[in-house]
């Protein structure tokens, strides 16, 4: 069976006729497991859209999105709820938080969604935040942690269900220079270790030294930069 991503020729259409919109031409794209993949391009380009159907959250027009060899392309929509949750991560420009729930407990929200919560399951989200230099913030709420903080919290969530595909949109977006290295670096650093498949989706190329291959999308045409 083939491990991490596979994308195979989705178009994504909108409309009809004359009036039909292509926001995606024929994309392809393979990332195996501990391959972290960026795809740069301007706004309007096709990015947003690509991200979405690779996350099971939009459908494509044509093409076909396997997981681990697994289509995902033809399953209903409670099935593709359960592989949002169990087989992809996400991390998204902003780290959305529960207001009211601590750190640990961001973490384990996502295991409750699931089902019951295990003693391991604790352990590994204990785990993931230590991993991510946030042992001493357990117990604090969102109010108290700096932005790199809270998309630290946000990184360890999106492993915290051990998911097969990491989707990245725009990270740090809201980060200065230093924090924003520092995130990349991090979200590169658990790809690696944990293997996971991983695509960021970002405008800021200073942060590219941190991936495999780079891939450019433009009027919905993805092409391999390096």
């Amino acid at each position: 069976m083939t491990k991490g991503l596979q994308i195979q020729n989705i178009s994504k259409y909108y409309g009809e006729g004359m009036n039909r919109l292509t926001a995606l031409d024929r994309v392809s794209i393979e990332v195996g497991p501990g391959e972290f993949v960026a795809v740069v391009g301007p706004s309007g380009s096709g990015k947003s859209t690509f991200l979405s159907i690779a996350g099971a959250l939009l459908q494509a027009s044509e093409g076909e999105v396997k997981v681990n060899g697994n289509s995902i392309s033809r399953l209903s929509a409670r099935e593709l709820s359960s592989v949002r949750l169990n087989e992809i991560g996400f991390i998204m420009q902003t780290s959305n938080l529960v207001p009211y729930l601590n750190v640990l407990d961001q973490l384990l929200v996502v295991k409750r969604m699931g089902g019951k919560v295990s003693t391991a399951d604790k352990a590994l989200a204990r785990q993931l935040l230590d991993g991510l230099g946030l042992h001493s913030k357990l117990k604090s709420f969102p109010e108290s942690l700096s932005g790199g903080e809270k998309q630290r919290v946000a990184i360890a969530r999106a492993f915290v269900n051990n998911p097969s595909v990491i989707l990245a949109d725009e990270p740090t977006a809201s980060l200065d220079t230093k924090r924003a290295y520092e995130v990349v670096n991090l979200i590169a650093h658990e790809v690696k270790s944990r293997q996971k498949a991983a695509i960021m989706v970002t405008h800021d190329e200073r942060m590219l030294k941190h991936c495999d291959k780079v891939y450019h999308m433009e009027d919905g045409i993805l092409s391999l930069v390096q």
